[in-house]
């Protein structure tokens, strides 16, 4: 006797059908071009929002993931943002400090499957300021340095 609820084949209300993908496709998208020390977008001579390429709209990501604090907007995902914020004022050792920025910002970069690597972390310390920088490649063989800083 045939069965009222099938088992295959079947894509039920909320669920995705996932089967036309391929499992090691990922794709970049363009996106708007941000100007993180104006605090604005980019705008063309004709007052339109300029569009970042690929590439760019990558590198864009990393960096506002870098400085979107982890768990404080809810327009968010539970995996986007860092908690570089939860140093400040710790009073750690330096390098306890440097090891806990490199595994922050990794955890943060590398959640996002276009991000292949992030390593070559370099440390400038003023007083209690920390600018750091690293080296992010892409699973495209892009490459950028990544500069930010906890205070």
């Amino acid at each position: 006797m045939p069965s009222l609820f099938p088992d295959r084949g079947v894509v039920w209300g909320d669920e995705e059908d996932l089967s036309g993908l391929a499992s090691e496709e990922v794709t970049f998208g363009r996106s708007w071009r941000f100007d993180y020390d104006a605090g604005d977008f980019v705008l063309t001579p004709s007052g339109k929002v300029a569009v970042a390429d690929a590439h760019e709209a990558w590198v864009q990501w990393c960096i506002k993931a870098v400085k979107t604090p982890r768990y404080r907007h809810v327009i968010y995902s539970r995996n986007y943002g860092s908690e570089l914020e939860d140093l400040i004022g710790q009073g750690d050792r330096r390098g306890v400090m440097e090891s806990e920025i490199a595994r922050m910002v990794s955890e943060t970069l590398l959640a996002d499957p276009r991000t292949e690597s992030v390593d070559q972390f370099t440390f400038n310390w003023n007083l209690e300021q920390c600018m750091f920088s690293c080296r992010v490649g892409s699973v495209q063989e892009e490459m950028f340095i990544l500069e930010s800083e906890v205070i």
